[in-house]
């Protein structure tokens, strides 16, 4: 199935109808138990709307990449809208200039900053500088905008909290650099590297970047370090409408999903800030849009702090929202996560992803509650999430039959 087109597919048989699809990410959903035969984050987490839903409908296990690998948060919404990630690569930098509305021109090389804190060794102490502020962070990211590299524009825009984007403009410059977060602490920030002789001249710029940019930073508390990741110029895509035959609407928080859903022709809606103001936005716009992808971070980034019970706690409150966005009466709904996220590791992880689908016409798996361990007894199995847009047009009645 690997050598299938999927786009070929569904662009051959996609066909219009009033239906509505929603797709919630619940970012980092799967998880891992602390202790031996202990249970996850979603299986200790109270979910009655979800369980119910799961009674009455089909789950199973997504694979957002390949199995054993551990995707960026790019290649996780990547497969879940139906790309393939390893033939459509985003670095991280474009999805996040883009997000912020920043206009990538042709030549352009974005990439993802973050703010860090250097103990007096230069070593790093935290890799988010404390999750500082967005309105503290922002004045200092502003400040970068000093720095002056011969031959080179630098854009610097702050994105949110530890978050900005920089920008190098000129001639020579390709995205095929290393990151310079060594992902971990108790470590110096990494030296820009270029993997081909194309990202050479990008490199050096990065280096130049960075040694200017610590210079700006040495007298701040928290924010006087930084790390560069995910570099790259802006990717082309196919768009939702010339795949799926779609009008589709992103309603997201954070700068990165809104740059992603953008780069596949979503439009993004509203200025939610909240899940019920996202709901709240959905139901404003149900009219417009046949599709819907609503991002939720927290489960993601609780994980990621290795905060078991706080991640507990954000599934929670996923499912609370439940019945609001049920009572707008989506043809389809799916609720997945782009990559597990486990707090046993405080990281991304290459386990698959819990996928529940409902439908009027979907095939009941009959488990009693959406986790891990029931996705792995369900019907949809383990499958390439990739495969998942497909699986919803079907259910929403927007596929035509194959062949003859």
């Amino acid at each position: 199935m690997d050598s299938v087109d999927i786009h070929e597919l569904t662009r051959e048989l996609h066909k219009q109808n009033d239906s509505k699809l929603v797709m919630v990410v619940a970012d980092g959903l799967g998880g891992l138990p602390l202790t031996p035969n202990g249970k996850t984050e979603l299986e200790t987490a109270r979910t009655p709307n979800l369980d119910a839903l799961a009674s009455r409908n089909v789950q199973g296990l997504s694979i957002p990449v390949f199995p054993g690998i551990s995707p960026g948060s790019g290649p996780g919404h990547l497969g879940l809208f139906g790309y393939d990630p390893l033939k459509y690569r985003i670095g991280r930098g474009a999805l996040e200039a883009t997000g912020i509305q920043f206009a990538l021109e042709e030549g352009d090389v974005a990439a993802r900053g973050n703010f860090c804190t250097l103990d007096s060794s230069g070593l790093i102490s935290d890799r988010r500088a404390g999750r500082i502020a967005s309105e503290e962070s922002a004045p200092i990211a502003e400040r970068l905008n000093a720095v002056r590299i011969p031959g080179v524009e630098v854009f610097v825009r702050p994105v949110k909290e530890h978050r900005f984007v920089v920008v190098f403009r000129g001639a020579g410059l390709a995205g095929d650099v290393d990151d310079t977060d060594p992902q971990a602490t108790g470590k110096a920030p990494l030296a820009p590297r270029a993997r081909n002789v194309a990202s050479g001249r990008t490199a050096e710029v990065a280096a130049e970047f960075v040694r200017q940019a610590r210079e700006l930073l040495k007298s701040e508390a928290k924010a006087n370090g930084l790390t560069l990741r995910g570099f790259a110029a802006r990717p082309a895509l196919p768009s939702f409408q010339e795949v799926y035959g779609l009008r589709a609407a992103a309603i997201a928080v954070y700068p990165m999903y809104k740059g992603l859903a953008q780069l596949v022709g979503m439009e993004i809606v509203g200025q939610a800030k909240t899940l019920q103001e996202q709901v709240a936005v959905m139901r404003e716009q149900w009219s417009k849009y046949d599709f819907f992808f609503l991002h939720f971070k927290y489960t993601d980034s609780t994980g990621e702090d290795g905060n078991f019970a706080e991640k507990v706690r954000q599934i929670e409150a996923l499912d609370a929202a439940i019945p609001q966005l049920m009572a707008l009466s989506p043809t389809v709904l799916i609720v997945t996560g782009d990559h597990s996220t486990p707090s046993f590791l405080k990281s991304h992880s290459w386990h698959p992803v819990p996928t529940l689908l409902v439908s009027d016409c979907c095939r009941p798996d009959g488990c009693q509650e959406f986790s891990e361990s029931a996705a792995l007894r369900g019907g949809l199995g383990q499958f390439p999430a990739k495969y998942l847009m497909p699986l919803a047009l079907s259910n929403a009645g927007r596929m035509e039959k194959y062949g003859a």
